[in-house]
């Protein structure tokens, strides 16, 4: 009984902390979604009846548009950082010595702690009228202006943000992973390869789907990579949030697509996390 009292007092702090600055706020960005909007006002009308038009009006192909762009571009960058980011982990872990570990890790960390801004305007110039693979640009014959490069410069630029959380994610799966069952395979015949993709892979599984989940939800997330290097041409449903918000004051509206987003994210952290816990039993 005083244990189970002493554990109280100790998530009480965070529980507070999280109903207060987390609950509370979405609870009234719900409540703001059902609310009616009159142009010319800013926010909902004060003691107006809830209604579902802000729902009503995401019902279109529009909206639509925006969800498939979000998710597409972020499912891309997302399965490209999982595919460099396993090899750049297993490499770390195991071909690495001491040093040079603690140096690459010490890399990818201070990657993640690298502002958002700095890291998205540095793709800006690299791939902009003066950067330097503006010669690969011209030729592979890809127009600066086109829709096709201004996508590849957004998932370049989701790449460059979510690629070192995975390997930092990945890196401590592979670590702890017994290296003596692919020895043991490729001293039974089974070539390197096969090995690493019959053994290492999906004893590695659960690791894989966190950092898929993790970068994932970053992505479809993002704010100022978008914007920036979307040119206006390419944007998330973060941007549209934005633009609800603060350009026409809309709130009900803008509360609704950030509900709908938030759906979204939950939508995928239930499945991928029910897929982790089944191939975690497996394992």
């Amino acid at each position: 009984m005083r244990a189970s009292r002493i554990w109280l007092l100790l998530i009480l702090p965070s529980s507070l902390i999280l109903l207060g600055g987390f609950l509370l706020p979405m609870l009234g960005l719900g409540e703001e979604s059902f609310r009616l909007f009159t142009p010319g006002r800013v926010g909902a009308v004060a003691g107006a009846p809830l209604t579902l038009n802000n729902y009503l009006e995401l019902a279109t192909s529009g909206f639509l548009d925006f969800v498939i762009e979000t998710l597409r571009i972020s499912l891309i960058a997302t399965l490209i950082g999982l595919l460099i980011g396993f090899p750049m982990a297993w490499w770390i872990a195991r071909r690495l010595p001491r040093a040079g570990r603690a140096i690459a890790i010490g890399f990818l960390i201070a990657m993640v702690l690298l502002s958002v801004l700095v890291r998205t305007y540095a793709l800006e110039l690299t791939f902009g009228s003066v950067g330097l693979l503006r010669g690969v640009l011209r030729a592979l014959e890809i127009q600066p202006n086109g829709r096709g490069y201004i996508e590849c410069l957004v998932t370049a630029g989701l790449l460059h943000s979510v690629l070192p959380v995975t390997a930092l994610t990945l890196l401590g799966t592979v670590q702890n992973l017994d290296h003596r069952l692919t020895d043991a395979a490729q001293s039974l015949g089974a070539p390197a390869w096969r090995a690493h993709l019959s053994i290492t892979v999906p004893l590695c599984m659960p690791g894989l789907l966190a950092a898929f989940l993790i970068s994932f939800t970053f992505s479809i997330s993002a704010f100022v990579i978008p914007m920036v290097l979307g040119k206006g041409r390419v944007l998330f449903l973060s941007n549209l949030i934005y633009t609800r918000f603060s350009e026409i004051a809309d709130y009900p509206s803008g509360a609704a697509i950030s509900v709908v987003m938030l759906a979204i994210a939950l939508f995928f952290v239930v499945v991928v996390s029910n897929i982790a816990a089944r191939q975690g039993r497996r394992a």
